[in-house]
């Protein structure tokens, strides 16, 4: 067999194929390996001067096989690979070299079966008639067999057992009954199933002997239950009328347990059809409960003349009003419709302080600054009001929706195992397991332990707990989809979804709709959704992988779900990775294999894996990564975790750790961790970890750790927030705590054109300049895909210019550009599209790298970006270009999500004022998913090509780790990290213009005015005088900021300390921003702030200037409209080319003459 041969490896990845090669290192080395582009295809990879090459073998329709070698050469064909491999040996076949040395397959080491995970034994095969029927031959032969297994024994033995019992409570015609079938009836059976009757039909005597009365019962119960559901049926049910006279007709022939079963399914049954029933009557529809969110009020401070007053804010969900109180039981005169509340600004130094921008007369708006309790009450308030605010936009389709996402390991028992121990896991069980695993899991319910869930999980719903949690006014609010992924499930499918959606309508009062359920052995993945978004959801897939041992058994793996909501992508991956402290490496593997092989998503995007495949893709489950310390330290830890002194412990978690050297889940992110380890606790308690475990081999460790995790993973400039993180305290069942996660996702609709597209301008894309750096040693050349859902079809580059790179790598140059064409140019569809990149090689057709772009980064003009390249989970290379954008005539309108946003403290920021007019400003921070492949984007001015804008990449890992900011440049000097609460892709700050209208020379505050403009004529922007050069070309300008999208900027300039930042504001109101340490001076456009003996000018523009509409969202943070705020004017005797560094938001522009 081909698996045999020495130089054939299987599905190992290209990368991992390269990496073989040059350890061996000799010209001439070759390898075999499996296709990835082409399913049964080869790839024949051979080593020459330092480079791989690589050939494709494929079969024709006969099954004989080829290998595509140079031009020139006749094609030869084979039977089978080994003789395809021993013709290669021979010179002058058309290969860069002839073959001459296998490179060995690695050696897996053999792993241990994990006896908690395997399936139940066999049942002991004492039990089997053949030894039954031959126990006087046996006994001839004087065989340890026969010995064993013998008929009296077996009988002897029950009788005994049955002996010690004491069964006097049991009435004697059981008692006979019972002793009758052991004595006489069990080896009868045996016989029986020895000539092809399984039925035990002796046992069936007995247990309908014994259960007679039980009988009677059900049959007198089963024709009641049956009217009362013919009662409920409308119309009625054709199927009860044949139900009744099956159960009526062969009564008394049918097994006790099969007439249960029915009894139970009419309950389920009864039991659904009276809910349904009620809620007609009521006229209940599914959907937001009708006056079930009951008004919330909260207390609250807030400051006037520096006065601190005690007030009481009460939300009115379904009325669509908060009012404003003096007291609790005060009058409710004074409030607020929803939509004159325009924005909620949370502060980022003052956790539980808000800001509340509302609408009074005359479209001016007024500041509201509360202080709450704390920072869950704040929270609690945000998504109260964001709910209101959804409920009655009016939009026929929603922009935002929140999710749930929740991992629990139930903690199932395998009781057979225990008792028999694992000597009979040999290679005939594996084989077993294989075929049968799926059958074994019928019985997992009678060897369970404990594990059964508990009877009430709603804490686990609405997350409470530790970590960070929701608030108590907000646990009724229901989310719009759930996502429950178990491992070591105990429960059959049914089972469980009827528990699941008991408990989530015990909290909401709504019937979940279900949408998918995918189960692997004991690993599950279930996903509801409201009534109302049923239709919303299509092209549902669902998939699994093994990576249990041999990556044959199912005890290890993933299982996954995915599905459109509109015109969004959603992909969800619930998976149970190898256990033990020591096994780190082989969970690295487990990922990979399910990134490569789990099928899920749009068959048209097969070069890439499920990282690529969706908008927002989840992945949760037991990932039983560990705490890396020795086992001496196990005391150390607990005291750790009873102190909550979680980042010690942290800074030593595997997952952690292997994300920073970027092994697994790259470009992942995941909130920040402030509960307990959830694993491995001692059950039926949450306050004792049982670390140890004693075997035969010796005591094992099981430190406390963080096994159970929950990682997002979304396309650049995206929203996504998580808005709770944490684990439960009250469900106890497991030696795992169930987690929690919730997240508010930006969705976009299937798109209807309010125009006549035939009379629409054309669109296009255009991809110029693109720049490759590839981590490989394949001498090939390399072509790029572009693909994406706005396009008909995907569109190929031309080949690439190979140039040399450093060692281990490969430069390729895409001269000119690649056009593509939209099936829409409406930019309200056009802007929420993503460009998916595909690099691949000419020989093969495989892929190098993939990456993604997003279009709304070329909004406003021509634009660089550098990705990040990935290729089934490694980092593959590096991908620069610019994009530039044309849409047609047309405007976005305001997205749901922007109502919340992120700001800072206003106390550091008093120098800054504007007048009561609505505009856009840019003070808060907004991220949009800066994570994603360390996507970055710069604006050019297509004249100049002049860099202004950048979204910088990030590295590491997510929030609550050390992050570096690698920003060339920045809107503000004050250093600010990735914000988790925000992440808005509409956010952007705006441009001003100057005095004559003309676009300025240097970046503006946004702060102070506004750049927008037709499609048809956009404004650009010109870059600062220099910047550094960047590693990949020293030809391109780096990345710098501009206001365009604030949600891609942060600082690399430290913040001043306090005497420094008071000493700059009293001397001056705003300074030039530091730009990688070059000077930029202010503009005209910041109104003669700055200039000796000018006074302060109007923001507003003079007389006769054009007032062009406001095209994007409003955002009132902090901004220039807030009447509470007075412009100071600038030092008169501030110089040009001065470096200044202040903690305010500084504005740029061309200097006053």
């Amino acid at each position: 067999m081909i698996s045999h041969q020495p130089w054939y490896h299987g599905n190992i990845t290209r990368s991992t194929a390269e990496d073989l090669l040059s350890t061996a290192g000799k010209d001439g080395s070759f390898l075999l390996r499996d296709s990835e582009s082409i399913q049964g295809a080869y790839a024949l990879c051979v080593l020459y001067q330092n480079c791989v090459y690589t050939y494709r073998i494929l079969p024709n329709e006969e099954k004989k096989l080829s290998v595509q070698a140079s031009e020139g050469v006749p094609i030869r064909f084979f039977s089978a690979l080994p003789d395809l491999v021993e013709a290669y040996y021979k010179e002058n076949m058309g290969l860069v070299t002839h073959l001459q040395y296998p490179v060995q397959k690695e050696e897996e080491p053999e792993e241990e079966p994990e006896p908690v995970s395997l399936p139940p034994q066999l049942p002991p095969r004492n039990f089997t008639p053949n030894e039954c029927k031959d126990f006087q031959s046996d006994m001839s032969r004087g065989t340890e067999r026969g010995m064993e297994l013998t008929r009296p024994s077996i009988s002897d033995t029950y009788i005994q057992r049955l002996q010690q019992m004491d069964i006097s409570n049991l009435s004697v015609d059981h008692q006979k009954s019972i002793q009758e079938y052991f004595r006489s009836s069990l080896c009868l059976d045996a016989e029986q199933v020895q000539n092809g009757n399984p039925t035990l039909p002796n046992f069936k005597k007995l247990t309908l002997s014994i259960c007679k009365n039980l009988n009677s019962e059900i049959a007198r119960t089963i024709p009641s239950l049956e009217a009362l559901q013919r009662v409920l049926d409308q119309p009625l049910s054709p199927g009860s009328g044949r139900l009744r006279s099956q159960v009526s007709g062969d009564s008394m022939n049918q097994s006790v347990a099969f007439r249960l079963e029915q009894l139970t399914e009419l309950i389920y049954s009864v039991e659904e059809k009276t809910k349904n029933a009620v809620f007609e009557f009521v006229g209940y529809d599914g959907g937001h409960r009708k006056s079930l969110i009951p008004p919330v009020t909260f207390e609250v401070k807030s400051e006037s003349i520096g006065i601190s007053n005690k007030m009481f804010l009460k939300v009115d969900m379904e009325g669509g009003k908060v009012y404003f109180k003096k007291s609790k039981d005060g009058p409710e005169d004074k409030y607020y419709v929803h939509n004159k509340i325009l924005q909620l600004v949370k502060l980022k130094k003052m956790q539980n302080r808000l800001v509340l921008v509302v609408e009074t007369e005359k479209e001016k708006t007024q500041r509201k600054d509360f202080v709450f309790n704390d920072t869950k009450k704040r929270e609690g308030f945000c998504q109260l009001l964001q709910q209101m605010k959804n409920k009655h936009s009016g939009k026929p389709e929603p922009d935002m929706i929140t999710i749930f996402v929740g991992t629990w390991n139930m903690g199932i028992m395998i009781e057979c195992l225990k008792q028999h121990g694992t000597s009979h896991c040999s290679s005939d069980l594996l084989k077993i397991c294989v075929k049968m695993g799926a059958s074994w899991l019928a019985q997992d319910r009678r060897h369970a332990g404990n594990a059964s869930p508990p009877h009430n999980i709603t804490s686990w719903f609405q997350s409470k707990g530790q970590g960070k949690t929701h608030d108590d006014t907000a646990n009724q609010i229901p989310h719009d989809i759930y996502v429950i992924g178990t491992q070591e499930d105990p429960l059959g499918e049914k089972e469980w979804i009827d528990n699941v959606r008991g408990a989530l309508r015990n909290i909401t009062n709504i019937s979940f709709k279900h949408i998918a359920t995918q189960t692997l052995w004991s690993i599950r993945i279930v996903v509801l959704a409201k009534p109302e978004h049923e239709n919303r959801i299509s092209h549902v897939f669902s998939g699994s992988v093994k990576t249990g041992i041999a990556n044959a058994l199912g005890n290890k793996g993933a299982v996954g779900v995915s599905f459109m909501f509109n015109g969004t992508s959603f992909g969800f991956v619930n998976s149970h990775l190898t256990s033990g402290s020591e096994k780190k490496l082989r969970r690295n593997q487990n990922y990979i294999s399910i990134l490569r092989f789990l099928n899920l998503g749009d068959k048209k995007l097969n070069p890439f894996d499920i990282t690529h495949s969706f908008t927002h893709l989840f992945w949760l489950g037991d990932l039983n990564y560990r705490v890396d310390l020795p086992s001496q330290e196990a005391e150390n830890i607990v005291m750790k975790i009873k102190q909550q002194q979680y980042q010690d412990l942290l800074a030593r978690d595997q997952l952690n750790m292997e994300r920073e050297e970027e092994k697994v889940f790259l470009d992942y992110e995941e909130e920040e961790i402030t509960f307990a380890p959830t694993y491995r606790f001692e059950r039926d308690t949450r306050e004792k970890y049982a670390y140890t475990k004693a075997k035969a081999t010796g005591t094992k460790y099981n430190l406390p750790s963080w096994c159970d995790r929950v990682l997002r993973k979304s396309y650049p400039m995206v929203h996504a927030v998580c808005n709770s993180y944490g684990c439960t305290n009250d469900i106890m069942t497991s030696d795992h705590s169930p987690v929690f996660a919730t997240f508010d996702v930006g969705v976009s609709s299937q798109f209807v054109s309010k125009s006549d597209l035939s009379k629409d301008a054309q669109g296009a894309i255009k991809f110029m300049n693109c720049v490759a750096v590839l981590f490989t040693k394949s001498k090939t050349k390399f072509f790029i895909e572009y693909h994406s859902s706005c396009l008909e079809k995907f569109v190929k580059s031309p080949e690439g210019d190979n140039q040399e790179n450093t060692e281990g790598s490969i430069k390729v140059r895409f001269g000119g550009q690649v056009e593509l064409t939209p099936i829409i140019a409406d930019p309200e569809y056009l802007l929420d599209q993503h460009i998916l990149i595909c690099i691949k090689s000419t020989d093969c057709d495989e892929s190098y790298g993939e990456g993604c772009v997003a279009l709304r980064s070329a909004e406003y003009a021509y634009t660089e970006f550098s990705i990040k390249l990935t290729h089934h989970g490694e980092r593959t290379g590096l991908l620069t270009g610019s994009i530039q954008l044309r849409t047609s005539e047309g405007k976005q309108t305001e997205k749901l999500y922007d109502f919340i946003k992120v700001g800072d403290d206003p106390a550091a920021s008093k120098s800054k004022t504007g007048d009561n007019t609505k505009k856009p400003s840019s003070l808060a921070t907004d991220i949009s998913n800066p994570s994603y492949m360390g996507v970055g984007y710069k604006s050019n001015n297509q004249a100049d090509k002049g860099t202004t804008n950048i979204m910088s990449p990030r590295t590491g890992s997510s929030s609550g780790h050390s992050v570096k900011d690698m920003t060339l440049g920045n809107l503000s000097p004050k250093k600010t990290g990735y914000d988790h609460s925000t992440s808005s892709p509409t956010g952007k700050a705006s441009t001003p213009t100057t005095e004559d209208g003309r676009p300025p020379k240097m970046i503006d505050n946004p702060l102070y005015g506004s750049m927008s403009g037709s499609r048809g004529a956009k404004d650009h922007l010109h870059p600062p005088d220099s910047f550094p050069k960047t590693d990949l070309d020293v030809d391109w300008q780096p990345p710098v900021p501009t206001p365009r999208i604030r949600s891609f900027t942060c600082s690399e300039t430290k913040p001043q300390s306090p005497s420094t930042t008071n000493r700059n504001n009293s001397s001056s109101g705003l300074q030039p921003q530091n730009i990688t340490k070059k000077p930029v001076v202010p503009s005209r456009s910041e109104g003669g702030m700055i200039g000796p003996g000018r006074p302060p000018v109007p923001v507003k523009s003079r007389s006769g200037q054009s007032q062009e509409p406001q095209l994007k969202p409003r955002d009132y943070r902090d901004s220039s409209e807030l009447p509470s705020k007075i412009r100071p004017p600038a030092r008169p005797d501030q110089p040009k080319d001065v470096h200044h560094e202040t903690p305010q938001p500084l504005k740029m522009g061309r200097p006053l003459k």
